[in-house]
């Protein structure tokens, strides 16, 4: 299905609601009924359900999919693959369900965030006598906060499909337009604020820069804008806000600097998430935080094109962000899976997701299919690593978008800070924040971080 679905449902819909304490304790309790077992079953026949097959309602995705199911097969004639099709590929209710009652598929899909649903219910494998570099080749470059995201209390329970983190979408036109180089995107909120104002100069209703301030996404963006300036939202432990700080202070006068004093922002405020990507498709937006994705729902659902559009950094204050906000997919493996099982589903999950040239990587066939190669996801891979290095030669061989468009995003290789606990509660709290500064000229900054900062406490205090 299509990534910017998958991702987006995933962040906005998922929760986490236990502490990484006890995360701990529930993993303890998760290991495969038959985990003590490693014996080779490359000559044992096997069957192996795995869900998020894509629909024919995605012509495209489904015969891919039907192409490398018979690949893997062919390759692996013990093995067989029984696909559950599936979009989008988790539905929150069905998902809770289907752990309750113990019908997942043996290797099914999760977001990063639904790990202590999962744990919680008892319905994951403990894989990790079976995840090492002869089953995962690439195993040692895959991006450490991905790995992190499917791992508790010491076990390995999945394997990342997918990451993504947050950066400055552009609109390359429009920076032409404004006098402004658009190999050179701004780095610093300083620099946002400078390029933002000549955007708007243009004229014709055009905003030089949007952020969201509703539905749970003014939240999910300041925590990511916090992230690059090296504020996490909570405490070490997770245990407290840790966003009434000087840092925060300075996101909302950058914010209000823009809204108010430059009037770069436009009018209309109290933004989910939707309307940015409108803006931007209709050449009505200069600049807005994002993940590459959503470049890609704006040219297959919104009618903009490829071109049009460059990635740089997340803005901070020095122009070297200290992180940004990661997200993501995985897929886990059923209690119910035999060794047998769960090994045939790691050889699916690293020829699918995990191998250079196969699978969501196989760059060749997305050209053949008029499918877009040369956007910066899924980031699976870590800065500099072999296995990243090979993707970026196969992605720019077979590129049918300007690669260099991104060149800035990629290189400053910001590092991927996963979701708070109790994330969706927290934006909700933080939407006001946003929504405060971007609709009240006179708002009050601390005021409005002392009150979120209390609902946050409050939050965590009941889910302990």
């Amino acid at each position: 299905m299509n990534s910017s679905v998958r991702r987006r449902s995933g962040l906005r819909r998922s929760t986490v609601t236990i502490a990484v304490a006890g995360l701990a304790l529930s993993a303890a309790a998760c290991s495969s009924n038959s985990s003590n077992s490693n014996a080779d079953t490359a000559n044992q026949k096997v069957t192996i359900t795995v869900d998020c097959a894509a629909p024919a309602s995605k012509p495209v995705a489904y015969k891919e999919w039907n192409e490398d199911v018979a690949l893997f097969e062919k390759a692996n004639p013990n093995i067989t693959i029984q696909s559950i099709r599936t979009f989008p590929c988790e539905t929150p209710a069905l998902f809770t369900a289907a752990l309750k009652a113990g019908t997942e598929a043996n290797v099914f899909y999760t977001y990063y965030t639904d790990q202590g649903q999962v744990l919680d219910n008892g319905q994951a494998a403990d894989i990790s006598q079976y995840v090492n570099t002869t089953s995962v080749p690439n195993l040692n470059y895959i991006v450490p906060t991905a790995m992190n995201a499917v791992k508790a209390g010491g076990s390995t329970y999945g394997l990342p499909t997918s990451i993504y983190t947050m950066g400055l979408v552009y609109n390359r036109q429009l920076f032409q337009q404004a006098g402004l180089d658009p190999n050179s995107p701004p780095t610093t909120w300083t620099e946002v604020e400078a390029d933002a104002k000549k955007i708007a100069a243009l004229g014709s209703g055009i905003a030089g820069y949007g952020d969201y301030s509703a539905g749970h996404n003014g939240g999910w963006h300041f925590v990511s804008e916090m992230d690059a300036l090296g504020t996490h939202v909570l405490n070490s432990d997770n245990t407290a806000a840790n966003f009434n700080n000087a840092n925060a202070v300075q996101l909302l006068q950058a914010l209000h600097q823009m809204r108010y004093v430059d009037n770069d922002m436009g009018k209309t405020q109290d933004l989910a998430w939707g309307t940015l990507q409108q803006q931007m498709a209709a050449g009505k937006l200069g600049m807005y935080i994002a993940a590459p994705d959503d470049i890609t729902y704006m040219v297959q659902s919104l009618g903009a094109n490829y071109s049009t559009y460059g990635m740089g950094a997340i803005p901070d204050v020095s122009g070297s962000p200290a992180g940004s906000l990661l997200g993501g997919a995985d897929v886990m493996f059923a209690k119910k899976d035999t060794p047998a099982q769960i090994q045939a589903g790691i050889k699916w999950v690293n020829f699918e997701y995990l191998t250079e040239g196969d699978g969501q990587f196989n760059y060749a066939r997305s050209k053949a299919d008029s499918q877009a190669v040369g956007l910066p996801e899924p980031e699976l891979f870590s800065a500099g690593s072999p296995a990243l290095n090979q993707d970026i030669q196969l992605k720019t061989k077979y590129a049918t978008i300007p690669v260099q468009y991104y060149t800035n995003y990629i290189q400053a290789a910001v590092p991927g800070i996963p979701e708070s606990v109790l994330a969706q509660p927290i934006y909700a709290a933080l939407d006001n924040v946003m929504s405060g500064v971007l609709t009240n000229p006179n708002a009050n900054y601390q005021t409005l971080l002392s009150t979120a900062a209390s609902q946050v406490n409050t939050l965590l205090q009941n889910a302990q």
